[in-house]
């Protein structure tokens, strides 16, 4: 079963108490109070897992609840911190808070992209402090403690956005589950019906010198479909990480309808959807070229779409006729994309602020680590910069005043 998207509530534990407790021993009279402070509660994280697919784990165990910490005891003695929960959840997948008022939009707090990313969905609440962290000069015997802070509540949203390459959109039946049958090890269901895709696809195709890509496979759109009718347009939001999308058209005209007006179906659905989907770099292929009947429609067809300056291809999924030329053109358009998302990285990992500056990692991680020195110096405590320097700067002067003094003495 494909679950892209589900309601969850998330609660974090809460912290333990303070305890109020007096050291009772023989010998020692007026022990004092010895009370230990409350244990951390537990907090939920969300990582993304590369071994799931689907959020269908959620659908029938909607609520997480973490663990409170433990409470403080005598002599001392902290509550145990609770244990963090976890939460796998697919890679691409998108966390939103849903908000108190209904009008209002959830504010997304997540977008986990990479295996291993972990965002924090509710944070734990701290323990309380035992009455010994209230002993004074005034006040020897503190009768006081506190509760623990309670721990963080939220309702949440999860949808799951496949990450892909390349997205493969069409007319239902025009041959994209054939296709991506061909090109990758992806076995979905293949039928001669319209909709037998009923949820996305994902194949990895591999090409020579160690090139591979994506590609995502969603149900076949119709006309009106952002309205709700077929499958609807849901599944469309599958292909907004994609880079490049492969627009089917079926020549072989078993269905009866006139290629040229799919492909300005579709491409009336992929605007109402999302401009910016409309937008991504686009190669058109005419498919069935194995059972086509009329050349001259398929030549209308070419004309209509070179004058959108688009690409466009005469392939046969089933004959495999021209499709190492197909992957050789989509790999030409995400050579670039990717160039330019990895010098984007590298650009935002070097790129360190520090005091407002921009440096390179190498040096922000020498002047940040100064800075800490210059803190911990400071009273022992972080504090900004500025205040660090000044600190430092004052300490250094009364240590030289205090060495000529020792030196007037001898």
């Amino acid at each position: 079963m494909f679950v892209d998207e589900v309601d969850i509530l998330v609660e974090a534990g809460h912290g333990g108490a303070g305890c109020m407790s007096f050291r009772r021993e023989k010998f020692i009279p007026r022990g004092g109070p010895d009370g230990g402070d409350g244990g951390k509660g537990g907090s939920v994280y969300a990582v993304a897992s590369p071994h799931i697919n689907t959020l269908v784990s959620f659908r029938f165990n909607r609520e997480f609840h973490a663990r409170r910490g433990g409470h403080g005891e005598g002599s001392n003695r902290t509550g145990k911190d609770a244990p963090d929960i976890e939460l796998e959840v697919p890679v691409g997948t998108l966390i939103y808070q849903k908000s108190e008022d209904p009008a209002d939009a959830p504010v997304r707090i997540g977008d986990l992209v990479e295996a291993g990313q972990r965002v924090l969905l509710a944070q734990g609440g701290i323990g309380g402090r035992g009455n010994a962290r209230f002993v004074s000069s005034t006040n020897r015997a503190p009768r006081r403690c506190e509760d623990g802070i309670p721990g963080e509540t939220r309702q949440l949203q999860l949808h799951l956005k496949l990450l892909a390459d390349v997205g493969l959109v069409g007319f239902p039946n025009a041959g994209k589950s054939t296709l991506i049958s061909r090109i990758s090890a992806a076995r979905p269901k293949i039928a001669a019906y319209p909709f037998t895709t009923l949820v996305p696809n994902l194949g990895v195709v591999s090409l020579s010198g160690n090139r591979s890509f994506v590609v995502a496979d969603v149900p076949g759109l119709i006309e009106g479909a952002h309205e709700g009718r077929g499958l609807g347009d849901r599944f469309l939001k599958h292909l907004d990480r994609t880079k490049v999308l492969v627009h089917l058209v079926d020549v072989s005209g078993e269905t009866g309808r006139n290629p040229i007006e799919d492909f300005e179906t579709i491409q009336r659905e992929l605007t109402a959807f999302s401009a910016e989907l409309a937008a991504k770099p686009q190669i058109v292929a005419a498919t069935k070229m194995d059972a086509v009947g009329d050349r001259a429609v398929v030549d209308a067809l070419e004309a209509h779409v070179t004058s959108h300056d688009l690409p466009f291809l005469r392939i046969s999924a089933v004959t495999g006729e021209r499709l190492p030329e197909l992957q050789e053109a989509v790999w030409k358009y995400l050579t670039p994309i990717a160039e330019a998302e990895s010098r984007h990285r590298e650009a935002e990992v070097v790129a360190r602020r520090v005091g407002g500056q921009t440096v390179d990692s190498a040096e922000a991680e020498g002047r940040s680590g100064k800075v800490k020195v210059v803190a911990r110096r400071a009273g022992g405590r972080t504090v900004d910069s500025a205040e660090a320097e000044r600190r430092n700067g004052e300490a250094e002067v009364v240590a030289r005043r205090a060495g000529a003094r020792r030196g007037t003495k001898r």
